[in-house]
């Protein structure tokens, strides 16, 4: 099953990395993109885990899962480095405290 993990960078600029579309609350954190999303691949290997050490079937959501990375504006920039987010938001028409979806909450980059 494929499904969404979101990055998000929050306020302490620490990363988060959570799946909105599942019942199974999985998360990982992180002071990097990278640190966080290998800490929320580690939290799914571990409740996979769990159910095969306890003799429980693991629940189709989980078997076989796959996840497409989406970023809000700051985990992009982060991550992709190499992008100049003022000439990024200015060529896309975005004022720096702004999203991509325009509003000022979290918006979300599929890459």
């Amino acid at each position: 099953m494929k499904t969404t993990a979101l990055i998000e960078m929050g306020k302490d600029g620490t990363f988060g990395v959570f799946t909105p579309d599942i019942n199974h609350t999985i998360i990982g954190d992180g002071e990097t993109v990278e640190e966080a999303k290998a800490d929320f691949e580690n939290s799914v290997e571990e409740m996979i885990l769990s159910y095969t050490e306890n003799g429980r079937p693991i629940p189709d959501e989980l078997k076989d899962i796959e996840f497409e990375y989406k970023y809000d504006l700051a985990s992009f920039s982060e991550y992709y480095d190499r992008i100049n987010v003022p000439k990024f938001t200015q060529a896309v028409g975005i004022n720096g405290r702004e999203t991509l979806n325009g509003r000022r909450e979290v918006a979300h980059c599929t890459l």
